[in-house]
């Protein structure tokens, strides 16, 4: 682009007004920033290859040239981090985040300490804020998990509980229950 004026000023910075009505400022230690035509859109580039973009609409994009990770902020709160390796966080405004890991896993955090992961399979785990877990698989399978048992419910109706001291349970459709103790020996099987 052709400069319309350029003015040097004692401080060392050089600013550059060119014919598209962009300004181009220069700074002793490299960094430099540049004004678009619009006066609304603005990049500086830092000397350590940082780069910070103001969109018209006061979106910020700040790339972090070492880490290779781009942090986005939008005028509604929203920020959105995009890291090297494919992962993207978003952090909503509310305090909820999403993480989008690089093997497509998804993890939301919500404000009130749950957590939620959906995995590739389809496999869903939820987390309560007492540290309960349920696990829904992709078979129709879901899995509870409490300080005191862990418990598996089928999809034909059967459910399989095992308590922290070892001890198993199953009921089945048909109304049968079987009782094992910690080594494995059934100690009730009410048949039908």
């Amino acid at each position: 682009e052709e400069i319309l004026r350029e003015t040097a000023y004692p401080d060392g910075k050089v600013e550059k007004v060119l014919k598209n009505g962009c300004h181009l400022i220069f700074f002793p230690n490299g960094t430099w920033k540049k004004v678009g035509s619009d006066g609304k859109t603005v990049t500086i580039t830092f000397f350590n290859g940082d780069v910070k973009q103001i969109m018209p609409d006061q979106t910020v994009i700040y790339y972090y040239a070492d880490a290779k990770t781009t942090h986005t902020t939008y005028s509604d709160g929203l920020e959105v981090l995009q890291f090297s390796n494919g992962q993207i966080e978003k952090h909503y405004p509310d305090g909820k985040k999403e993480i989008t890991f690089p093997d497509q896993t998804i993890k939301n955090l919500f404000t009130d300490g749950q957590e939620e992961s959906i995995f590739p399979d389809g496999t869903i785990v939820r987390v309560q804020r007492d540290g309960s877990k349920t696990i829904e698989f992709n078979n129709g399978q879901r899995e509870l998990h409490t300080s005191q048992f862990k418990r598996r419910e089928y999809p034909d109706g059967t459910v399989k509980t095992v308590y922290m001291n070892g001890q198993q349970e199953t009921k089945y459709v048909s109304g049968r229950v079987r009782v094992k103790d910690k080594d494995g020996n059934i100690i009730m099987d009410t048949k039908l």
